[in-house]
């Protein structure tokens, strides 16, 4: 979620097992004292699921931000500008989320929020922020029409300039695991699997006309309710349909016992999603019989980032209790890329804030450009990240693997 370094926290990260003290004083609406001296308080808003099945990644998005807040107090890296952090739970909901973004946008302070993780939160955010001309950068948003409009696959047109995401997109997410799973697998007939929501809805979609395109056969799709952990009708739909592999839109929480139940169900054949099921929960989850599973993920893997070694060292040593999971990088990337845009402001105005900060802000995030914890950072026309790595994981042995890192040829 998305300064800068990743080493060898694979196994121990990935699978959640940093288990380190929490640091920093919070106040009631999850702020957290983020160090550093006097002058001009700005604050940073953050907006995750810090409560229920996704607070794995939405901790791990709000920590990451706070470090990012901490390092530039402590090097002075904005003269005269203090940061904070406000922290609200969105509970994965995009009602929540709007009236979190209606309480961000109240508090004059806030001059660029980072989140949400789900792509129907964010959608439920855009124009609130966009109102206030106040800039939103999500480390972990997928869904192409974020950014390029509902009809981007034809034509595309920015909804929001106030939107930006330094997460790559499912317009090339699901291809590249089409790829993948074709060529590389050799897997020719899949069972389709959705969760209806914006994210694992438009990701199947998009995987599956790429798995058309090279020949591939779709021989079964099916939606389920999220809600519920009972997939064994949709499992034994599965087992007779012939499949060979399951490709499924949607998040971990519902994809761990999904992957169980096909198992169980006697259709001994691999579960492949997008970064919404890479997590150690769905490990944790699926149980033993997930090796095999596959999942897409934005950037490349952490530990194979000389960039980010510098982080996860600060991350540790900060003594966050929580992993910071497949978007820390991303998040602590969208929080640097405020406090950039933060800093062109200020440098601009005689070093103080001007009256339109907010839309000061907004309008230098276009061009903020640096190297980040996943490499570099900046944005495109439309707001995307112009980063477009990604990488294919498995679980193997209980951890995710990563087995191929590219870029998605169309």
């Amino acid at each position: 979620m998305r300064q800068r370094s990743l080493i060898a926290i694979t196994a121990a990260l990935a699978a959640g097992a940093l288990t380190l003290t929490a640091c920093g004083s919070r106040d009631d609406d999850g702020g957290s004292d983020s160090g550093g001296g006097g002058g001009t308080t700005v604050v940073i808003g953050v907006d995750a699921p810090l409560t229920g099945d996704l607070s794995a990644l939405g901790l791990g998005i709000k920590n990451s931000v706070d470090l990012a807040a901490k390092t530039a107090n402590k090097d002075n890296y904005v003269d005269g500008v203090k940061f904070e952090i406000q922290a609200l739970d969105d509970q994965g909901q995009p009602s929540v989320g709007q009236q979190n973004a209606t309480k961000l946008v109240a508090n004059d302070d806030v001059l660029g929020v980072v989140g949400p993780l789900n792509s129907s939160v964010g959608e439920s955010m855009q124009k609130v922020f966009d109102t206030a001309k106040l800039v939103e950068v999500s480390p972990a948003n997928t869904n192409p029409a974020l950014t390029q409009g509902v009809d981007w696959q034809t034509k595309q047109v920015r909804p929001y300039k106030s939107y930006f995401r330094t997460a790559t997109t499912d317009a090339i997410q699901g291809p590249f695991a089409a790829q993948y799973v074709f060529n590389d697998s050799k897997k020719k007939k899949v069972f389709v699997i959705d969760d209806k929501k914006t994210y694992g809805a438009g990701l199947a979609a998009t995987f599956t006309d790429e798995f058309k395109k090279l020949g591939g056969q779709v021989v079964g799709t099916e939606h389920i309710n999220p809600d519920t952990k009972d997939f064994n009708a949709v499992a034994t739909k599965v087992k007779n349909s012939g499949a060979d592999v399951v490709y499924y839109g949607g998040e971990y929480p519902q994809a761990g016992p999904l992957s169980k139940q096909i198992k169980a169900a006697g259709a001994k054949i691999p579960v492949v999603g997008g970064d919404g099921i890479y997590s150690a929960d769905f490990i944790k989850l699926a149980g033993a019989t997930g090796n095999g599973d596959l999942a897409t993920s934005v950037g490349a893997p952490v530990e194979e980032l000389p960039s980010a070694k510098e982080f996860v060292a600060n991350y540790k040593a900060a003594g966050y209790k929580e992993a910071y999971e497949a978007y820390g990088g991303y998040s602590y990337d969208s929080g640097w890329a405020i406090i950039e845009a933060v800093k062109k402001v200020v440098e601009d105005n005689d070093g103080k804030l001007p009256d339109d900060a907010r839309a000061k802000v907004t309008e230098a995030m276009q061009n903020v450009s640096f190297d980040g914890v996943t490499g570099k950072v900046s944005f495109d026309e439309f707001g995307d990240a112009t980063n477009k790595q990604l990488t294919v994981y498995a679980v193997e042995n209980g951890a995710w693997k990563s087995v191929k890192s590219g870029t998605y040829t169309g």
